[in-house]
């Protein structure tokens, strides 16, 4: 292959995914302006004093309000001294409490230059979050060099596509199972990209990704349907309807979650049986197609075991506590299997290993399809 041809090949998806990555960065959601708040100024403030006298202890419920003197750091008052409200409202999972020295993040209502009032919205985590991905990156980039480069610039497209492209989508009333399966094959086909180049391989991992992903749709709108399984099921859906967007199909969101959940374990699969094929061919550029395909077949049920699980893993990690709460009250299993929310669960993890045992097979066959069909010469440099 010519230098320049190999450099194209290479290098053309990493400037692609970047020229995807500064319009995502300029593109406007569309609900920039959807304030919760308005007419009040959003900032960090140091708590320098707290007052719990009003706090209701309940077990170990509490209830009622801590006040906070706060002095403000940015915004229109930094500087200034002012009194915050931390509403407690008996929830463990919500409710937070400030201690001195603690950086919060407040709403300042006003009147002009009259501070009304001042909401305690959370702990100011952003710096931390910060630091912690700043450490990811260093340890990505040293461990991984150029490929972590890759793996990086995959990760932020993956998040601004789905926050500045998806969710937007979802919120205006579009079906999300085709625009679930559209954002996924552009992401399927960029992330695949940056690892191979626009090449053979390429094409065979995205074929047999993409393969998998749509078998994965269909048996979740299936099982979906079969089961009974209303949209609502999923966190804080509820909410949306409370706000305004009634005419959200919460259903059709959750059929496309499913396989946009499995998507990142069918890639990395497809993209291990690609890699085996390729090298096959590449020591055996006489192997036809059919052995080559048995080749990735192979190597394809030997993943299975461990992505399947990996699946498993995924789902049920935040689960534990639910888990423990029927074990303690003797919940008998064929209860716990009937209920709405287990069954939600099982359909995400049972269909994304669907779509995981589907991949394989049309992974290997697209690899030893198109790895194959060339000149008896080795895969490209």
């Amino acid at each position: 292959m010519k230098p320049w041809k190999k450099y194209v090949r290479d290098y053309a998806p990493v400037l692609v995914c970047l020229l995807a990555i500064v319009l995502l960065l300029l593109l406007p959601t569309g609900y920039e302006d959807a304030l919760l708040y308005q007419q009040a100024e959003r900032c960090r403030g140091v708590v320098t004093e707290v007052d719990n006298s009003t706090i209701v202890d309940t077990g170990l419920v509490r209830s009622g309000e801590q006040r906070c003197t706060l002095t403000i750091q940015d915004g229109l008052f930094a500087g200034r001294t002012a009194v915050g409200i931390n509403l407690l409202t008996g929830s463990l999972e919500q409710d937070k409490l400030f201690e001195v020295g603690d950086e919060a993040l407040i709403v300042v209502s006003h009147d002009g230059d009259t501070i009304t009032n001042v909401t305690m919205i959370d702990h100011n985590r952003q710096n931390l979050e910060l630091w912690m991905a700043l450490g990811f990156v260093v340890f990505l980039i040293l461990f991984a060099g150029k490929t972590g480069v890759r793996a990086i610039l995959s990760f932020v497209l993956t998040v601004l596509t789905l926050w500045k492209l998806l969710v937007p989508l979802y919120l205006k009333g579009y079906n999300p199972i085709w625009v679930g399966l559209f954002i996924t094959l552009f992401l399927t086909v960029v992330i695949i990209s940056l690892v191979y180049g626009f090449d053979r391989r390429s094409l065979s991992a995205v074929s047999g990704s993409f393969l998998g992903i749509l078998v994965t749709c269909i048996l979740g709108i299936v099982f979906t349907d079969l089961f009974k399984i209303h949209g609502a099921v999923m966190a804080y859906s509820e909410s949306l309807l409370y706000s305004g967007y009634l005419d959200l199909n919460l259903t059709k969101i959750f059929m496309a979650s499913i396989f946009i959940g499995a998507s990142g374990a069918v890639m990395d699969l497809s993209v291990d049986i690609t890699s085996a094929v390729a090298e096959v061919v590449e020591k055996r550029p006489d192997l036809g197609w059919k052995e080559a395909a048995a080749s990735g077949m192979n190597v394809g049920r030997a993943a299975m075991g461990t992505m399947t699980t990996t699946l498993l893993f995924a789902y049920s990690g935040g689960y534990i506590a639910m888990l423990m709460v029927f074990m303690a009250q003797g919940t008998p299993v064929e209860h716990i299997l009937n209920y709405k929310y287990v069954a939600a669960e099982m359909i995400h993890t049972v269909i994304g290993s669907f779509g995981l045992v589907t991949v394989a097979p049309f992974t290997a066959l697209c690899a030893g399809v198109f790895l194959t069909r060339r000149k008896k010469t080795a895969l490209p440099e």
